[in-house]
């Protein structure tokens, strides 16, 4: 199915204007350049990889989220149906974010130990697998922090 140019550019200016789509993504994208400008003060050197990559403090999941949950509140109403959804919808993200994706790193790291076992006494080669580790605690609820902050400030200045 085609979608006519007057039915496509209705819906991308619905989105653009949509203040809560706006508000998440910069909260998201503050939390994401906080990770690089933490990481150059601490090595003393820039990874473009701190933008893109996961982990690091603040948690960009938990400031999303939370960020969404805050503006749907503040739209919506802090007692509607679907700031309930996405208020829970926002405690799942964060305690995946924490707790089952940290977990999977730590058995990558194992893993990849394994392998360099398997290849210094016995020549095999295999990929390593990625480390991608979850957050910290601290980090998810800055994260979070940051996300209720910025959205209850874009929402009553606005």
């Amino acid at each position: 199915m085609t979608v006519p140019s007057q039915e496509m550019h209705d819906f991308l200016r619905e989105i653009g204007a949509n203040r809560i789509v706006g508000v998440t993504l910069l909260t998201w994208f503050t939390a994401q350049m906080l990770k690089v400008v933490l990481g150059v003060l601490r090595e003393k050197r820039f990874n473009f990889n701190w933008f893109v990559e996961t982990g690091g403090m603040p948690s960009s999941h938990a400031a999303g989220v939370t960020s969404l949950a805050t503006s749907v509140g503040c739209v919506s109403g802090f007692d509607s149906p679907i700031f309930a959804v996405t208020a829970v919808v926002a405690i799942i993200i964060m305690f995946d974010a924490q707790g089952v994706r940290r977990a999977s790193g730590k058995q990558a790291e194992l893993l990849n130990k394994m392998i360099d076992d398997i290849y210094f006494k016995k020549g095999i080669r295999e990929d390593r697998l990625k480390e991608l580790w979850g957050h910290t605690p601290v980090e998810v609820i800055m994260g979070a922090f940051l996300g209720i902050f910025l959205s209850l400030l874009f929402f009553n200045l606005s």
